[in-house]
């Protein structure tokens, strides 16, 4: 190999190695949803999601005292949806809005199913204990009412690229599957 080839060969390397890293800030690398403090913008839970992948939100109406299902769901842009809501019986707050889903019965539920209604980032004021605020996700759950109750917390979904992905999985700190609930 002759010495100019030899160098074009190493400057074609180099450069490899260096665009290497950097295209994996341009990969998709899926979706985030965050529940943070809403007024100190801290983390409390973070879930990878993929687009159209759904979470429930379950809880204990405050007056009805029965229980309450909303499931949502991110399109790939970040955008938050109510999907369906489900509970016992109507009660104060709630019910059909008109043009938005459909009513049905699910086994001893009702439910307004279909709805895909944009509801973007939004905040929660977190119930005491026995309102159980619990975020139910890939069969596992995370009761934020044991965690920050009585407080407000934003939930906010965002696209990340593949090099965040990577490295909130398997960075200091984190598990495997970039799921985590912070401790208070």
């Amino acid at each position: 190999m002759t010495r100019p080839v030899f160098i074009a060969v190493i400057c074609l390397s180099g450069l490899v190695l260096l665009l290497f890293p950097v295209t994996w800030l341009l990969i998709p690398g899926g979706l985030e949803l965050r529940i943070t403090l809403a007024k100190e913008e801290r983390p409390i839970l973070v879930l990878p999601m993929e687009p159209e992948e759904r979470f429930t939100l379950h809880y204990i109406h405050s007056v009805e005292n029965t229980p309450i299902w909303e499931e949502h769901s991110m399109d790939n842009t970040g955008t938050l949806y109510i999907e369906e809501e489900r509970y016992e019986r109507f009660g104060a707050g709630m019910g059909k809005m008109p043009g938005v889903g459909r009513m049905v019965t699910k086994g001893n539920h009702e439910a307004i199913v279909d709805m895909h209604m944009p509801v973007g980032n939004f905040v929660l004021r977190v119930g005491s204990a026995g309102v159980n605020h619990t975020i139910i996700w890939r069969d596992r759950r995370f009761n934020l009412s044991e965690k920050v109750p009585h407080r407000a917390v934003a939930f906010s979904g965002r696209p990340v690229n593949m090099f965040y992905k990577i490295w909130h999985s398997h960075g200091p700190g984190q598990n495997h599957n970039h799921c985590w609930f912070a401790q208070k």
